[in-house]
């Protein structure tokens, strides 16, 4: 593993959707932690970090330097679902319009009961009581909400098309195409709540949540000529790809008897982006990050990186301020024909 700069993110960020370089891909959608408000009073003793393609778990202790007890907004914000075109293909991992990714967090072992705020932007703008006036569902990548957008009049059409709301999109069978009303617009989905951390003392706060996970049927690397594709130079930064990785796609290529890669991706992107919203750096931070199958290869940045069992490898720091984001690319092997 290679030293990439990377680092949590707590602090204010947007989210984005990751995309792949080949056209049978799924994007995921990046991930982050929790976001506090700015304090020179709490300071992070620890951060235990895991990653994996069915699981994100985040467990934080804090400690509260000051002489009473100081209750601040704690916030979690859902990756952004915006749906641009009729062919995208995002990876969501439940059917949940709001908890999209199956959030939950807990302060000192008891569940914490959090309020939910949901916000419709289409260029620029925001939408949001305007499409609750209509009825229509806040989800934009759920069936049910294009369902709702049919059933309008069409004056409505009109109206949704011209604000950059919505799409017609044509499809059917052969015999019968019809047109369909979709939904262009982006969500922002946060759950927030008031955290009191007490006086002169720890707190651990742990959330966890199903990690939205790109993919491809195949994958390009270990293709004759990658190194003068222009997607390679970008895969090479972001996963830091290196030799070792190559050589072992080589060797399963040829164990295999065949041309292409037996092998295919999978991707989960973590927002790890520092703000000065804690006293000091990281005390200690350790992330783990599993490949999930001992026949799958893995690649990412990371800096002293070990590996800790068949699937696990990890990281450790002290005094961690990190400042970048996260890309895990796993190299899953397919079953032989």
């Amino acid at each position: 593993m290679h030293l990439n700069r990377f680092g949590l993110m707590l602090f204010a960020g947007a989210l984005t959707a990751s995309t792949a370089h080949a056209n049978d891909s799924t994007a995921q959608l990046a991930t982050g932690g929790l976001i506090f408000v700015q304090n020179e009073d709490i300071e992070m003793r620890s951060e235990d970090l895991f990653i994996s393609t069915q699981q994100v778990r985040v467990r934080y202790r804090f400690y509260n330097k000051a002489a009473k007890p100081l209750t601040f907004l704690v916030a979690f914000p859902m990756p952004e679902i915006r749906i641009e075109h009729q062919d995208q293909n995002i990876s969501v991992p439940t059917e949940d319009p709001e908890n999209i990714l199956g959030f939950e967090t807990k302060a000192d072992g008891k569940p914490v009961a959090t309020k939910v705020e949901q916000r419709v932007f289409a260029t620029g703008l925001d939408r949001t009581q305007y499409l609750k006036g209509l009825g229509i569902p806040l989800a934009p990548h759920l069936a049910s909400t294009n369902q709702a957008l049919d059933k309008l009049p069409r004056d409505k059409w009109d109206d949704l098309i011209r604000i950059g709301l919505a799409e017609i999109e044509e499809y059917g069978t052969t015999e019968k195409m019809e047109k369909h009303l979709s939904a262009r617009w982006g969500l922002q989905t946060t759950y927030y709540w008031d955290q009191t951390f007490p006086a002169q003392a720890e707190i651990v706060v742990e959330h966890q949540y199903t990690p939205s996970v790109g993919g491809s049927v195949g994958t390009m690397l270990g293709a004759p000529g990658q190194e003068k594709e222009p997607w390679f130079a970008a895969y090479k930064t972001k996963y830091c790809i290196d030799k070792d990785l190559l050589s072992s796609i080589d060797r399963a290529k040829k164990a295999a008897k065949t041309e292409s890669t037996p092998f295919s991706e999978e991707r989960v992107d973590y927002i790890l982006r520092t703000g000065a919203n804690w006293s000091g750096p990281i005390k200690e931070f350790r992330l783990v990050v599993d490949k999930g199958s001992p026949d799958s290869l893995i690649s990412f940045c990371g800096d002293g990186v070990k590996k800790i069992g068949p699937t696990q490898f990890e990281m450790r720091k002290t005094d961690f301020s990190p400042d970048g984001n996260l890309s895990v690319l796993i190299l899953k092997r397919m079953p032989k024909s």
